[in-house]
């Protein structure tokens, strides 16, 4: 280990492996996005025409409709007919001098996406800014929570002022800096942490991202970041939830919770900590991912008075579930991961690589990973599931997160992987829609810009020619197979439009531009995709 790396670990204590996992010691490792050169705009005037749209405030699908936007907000919209007659001509609004039309009729638009977990990349992964971003972009993704700032909070932030003045082709991002980055010495006071805290809020952070840490390092952090005005997310690592889980985070004030660590701690009735092994070590990433596997059996049963009052206790505290199911998909089924077909065509050498079984690749934990392992995955998904739809019925905000670029999981695909997997818990597609828009929206406190399409918001859409609410996977950008009348496969669908800001992106355009990245890298090294030990 090197100095800085060593430093870092002195900082941030219990959290050291992760940080060693995502990041360099936190210097900016990964290079940043070009100048844009792609997209359409921005006009003094847009008016999308003739679309159905699937918006994220409960409303049905609506169409058709022409929707107009001025300087990147939306300022009129407008029904203009009925489903299978001609557009009424006379219901249209007008185009200003210099304003674009895009004609649309027959496609759907959707507010544009929210990734509440996204990580820009990894220089180890062979993953840039610029492959990570289109990636986003081709989805539908126009905004990312970025999940502790790996790269440095620096660069992150210099990428989220580029996004913003939209000189670089990315969704705007939100920089949540991973608690004690920075810090020269060890974080174990609560005055410590709160003078950390207000010095992160100094350098330009939107929030923090934590592990973990003794109680009273957490409630103060948590505190204090809450007094600037600045939101909390937090991973519940192992290493310190025994003493701090999910309940103590939400009643301290803590705006969600990634993953589900934590929260079927707070739920046991006849133990204190997991049930770990005799042998278990959480160094080895098998022993700690096979036996998460078995923590929401160990917790209250579904319907229990203790799983219904801490339900009950979460959602009166305002308190936000980040799943990020897709991440942990591999665990239930490791072949179905490692083989999805946009892998060959979109994944990077180094990132493949990256994925493959390893005793020190965050994530890449199948030394001996089969049945058994699998079986319990599902077992825990279930319950999983099941807390997650009650919670959503009682009120409960649930957003979309993914954690790409760990356990087979790609950018932007990962996505609408996690569209799917809510549906897959009990989620109305609209529902599903409203947890990857306004429900993210509303956790970063951004709900009166972002998450709905609604006259006054930001103009940020996501257009595509299939009805996502009939089969979410025409959002990927390998589309959906289609049985022609000809008695011939056909792929329909991927993103067509993302627009962000009033600028309309080619969402395949951008995927194109992606796959002759991977194309040019596999030239170079002359790298063939292999499945593990072929």
């Amino acid at each position: 280990m090197n100095l800085t790396k060593k430093a870092i670990c002195l900082a941030l204590g219990s959290i050291c492996m992760f940080t060693m996992a995502f990041a360099q010691g936190g210097r900016p490792t990964v290079k940043k996005a070009e100048p844009r050169k792609e997209g359409d705009g921005p006009y003094p005037q847009l008016i999308i025409r003739g679309v159905t749209i699937i918006n994220s405030t409960g409303a049905p699908p609506m169409g058709p409709a022409d929707i107009v936007v001025e300087n990147n907000r939306i300022t009129a919209i407008r029904t203009v007919g009925s489903p299978g007659l001609p557009v009424e001509t006379n219901r249209r609004p007008q185009l200003k001098p210099g304003g674009k039309e895009l004609w649309a009729e027959g496609m759907y638009i959707l507010p544009g996406f929210i990734d509440m977990h996204g990580h820009i990349g990894g220089a180890d992964k062979g993953a840039d800014a610029d492959y990570v971003f289109k990636l986003w972009m081709a989805h539908g993704v126009t905004t990312v929570r970025e999940p502790g700032s790996m790269n440095g909070l620096d660069w992150v932030l210099d990428q989220k002022q580029k996004s913003l003045k939209n000189e670089i082709t990315a969704p705007r991002i939100f920089a949540y800096t991973v608690f004690g980055q920075g810090s020269a010495t060890p974080i174990y006071t609560g005055e410590q942490a709160r003078q950390w805290v207000r010095e992160n809020a100094k350098k330009g952070s939107d929030g923090i991202k934590f592990f973990g840490a003794s109680p009273e390092v957490m409630s103060n952090a948590i505190d204090e970041n809450k007094k600037l005005g600045l939101r909390a997310m937090a991973h519940h690592a192992q290493t310190d939830v025994g003493r701090w889980n999910a309940m103590n985070s939400a009643r301290a004030g803590l705006t969600s919770l990634e993953h589900w660590y934590g929260l079927p701690e707070s739920m046991f009735e006849d133990k204190t900590v997991q049930h770990y092994s005799p042998d278990y070590n959480y160094q080895n990433e098998q022993d700690r991912f096979s036996e998460a596997g078995t923590l929401w059996k160990q917790a209250a049963t579904p319907g229990s008075e203790t799983w219904n009052k801490i339900m009950s206790d979460l959602i009166k505290l305002d308190f936000t579930l980040d799943p990020t199911l897709n991440i942990y998909e591999a665990n239930r089924d490791l072949m179905r991961a490692r083989t999805a077909e946009w892998h060959n065509t979109y994944t990077m050498p180094k990132l493949w690589d990256f994925y493959a079984p390893s005793w020190n690749s965050h994530g890449s934990y199948w030394h001996s990973w089969g049945t058994e392992q699998e079986l319990n995955w599902k077992e825990n998904y279930k319950l999983w599931m099941q807390f997650l739809n009650e919670f959503k019925n009682k009120g409960g905000r649930v957003t979309v997160g993914t954690d790409a670029g760990f356990i087979y999981e790609l950018y932007g695909f990962a996505y609408i992987r996690e569209l799917e997997l809510l549906r897959e818990a009990g989620f109305h597609p609209l529902e599903v829609i409203k947890s990857a828009t306004l429900n993210g929206a509303q956790a970063l406190g951004m709900e009166k810009d972002l998450g709905s399409i609604e006259i006054g918001k930001l103009a940020d859409f996501v257009i595509v020619d299939q009805n996502p609410l009939k089969n979410f996977q025409v959002l990927y950008g390998t589309g959906a197979i289609s049985l022609g009348a000809d008695n011939k496969p056909k792929r329909v669908g991927g993103v067509k439009y993302t627009i962000k800001d009033g600028i309309v992106y080619d969402a395949k355009k951008l995927l194109q531009e992606v796959k002759e990245m991977v194309d040019q890298e596999k030239a170079k090294t002359g790298y063939v995709i292999k499945q593990p030990g072929f």
